[in-house]
């Protein structure tokens, strides 16, 4: 048997739908998707379709990413703290303001981690940061990985969150992260997700690179409006889709680090364009929206 399984959609129905093409045409009927399923992108009606067009079809195993803890907090705290425009929460505001409550209540039902059992195979757990939480990273060469690993039951974990498609392996346990369809780091400005194969009572793996119109993704970045209400953070979005590198986290850090030495602190979400304009000039550069240097 074969699983898709893929993570960190962040509303890229482009990537989404080349995935779910490609997977397809291998004649895969089953999908494990683990998380962040709206976020940087536009329209998140279209990815929210997609998925429950593909649930009414196909058997679609899915848990809850650290994005919808994010609307589901917000939702619970009364909706105050994120901007309209602002680069630091404009595109949690737009994505939010975008979700149905059909789409919430399907968040609401999912569980941060499940296992999946097949017949004659082991037993996978899959969650979206770990195990434990879903903002928590199994980052290679790491202690905390190794005990996650060691207090886990099964030997078999999936993931995300981490944007980076890998294997660690430790004390014949194995972690598989699936990589980003979405946004992914490192990947060329190609779409990722994994493929499982089910083989002598063990799980195969294939990480899976496509090319798909990321021109296309960004045109409707724009089209939307959503680049103008959250300037900067859009910019980090166009640049990851392009080239793969360089991620939110990344630029975020830099924003309030300067933030911190301009004003004497920082504290999330009060993060002042002008070091948002600052970080994104230091790390990407001053490319245009057009890709025109």
């Amino acid at each position: 048997m074969e699983l898709a399984v893929l993570s960190d959609i962040h509303g890229n129905y482009e990537a989404l739908e080349r995935c779910l093409g490609y997977a397809m045409d291998r004649n895969i009927k089953e999908f494990v998707f683990l998380g962040d399923y709206v976020g940087e992108l536009p329209y998140p009606q279209k990815t929210m379709q997609m998925l429950f067009s593909l649930k009414e079809s196909y058997p679609c195993y899915f848990i809850r990413g650290n994005k919808e803890d994010y609307w589901l907090n917000y939702k619970r705290n009364g909706e105050t703290g994120w901007k309209e425009t602002d680069s630091t929460t404009g595109s949690l505001f737009y994505a939010y303001h975008h979700l149905t409550a059909r789409d919430m209540a399907f968040f609401e039902q999912l569980e941060h981690k499940a296992e999946l059992k097949f017949d004659g195979f082991p037993t996978l757990t899959i969650c979206h940061g770990s195990p434990n939480r879903t903002n928590e990273k199994l980052l290679p060469d790491s202690q905390n990985t190794f005990s996650i690993m060691t207090s886990e039951k099964n030997d078999y974990i999936l993931c995300g969150h981490t944007h980076v498609q890998g294997v660690i392996e430790y004390n014949g346990k194995k972690v598989l992260n699936a990589g980003a369809v979405g946004t992914p780091l490192h990947s060329n400005g190609k779409t990722q997700f994994m493929i499982l194969s089910g083989a002598e009572e063990a799980w195969n793996h294939e990480f899976i690179s496509l090319e798909y119109d990321v021109e296309k993704m960004i045109s409707e970045l724009h089209r939307s409006g959503l680049s103008e209400r959250a300037p900067y953070w859009c910019r980090v979005t166009e640049h990851m889709l392009r080239t793969g590198e360089i991620s939110h986290g990344a630029v975020l850090a830099r924003a309030m680090a300067l933030c911190s030495e301009g004003e004497g602190s920082c504290t999330w979400p009060d993060i002042p364009e002008r070091y948002w304009q600052s970080a994104v000039q230091e790390m990407i550069g001053e490319e245009n929206a057009d890709g025109s240097e």
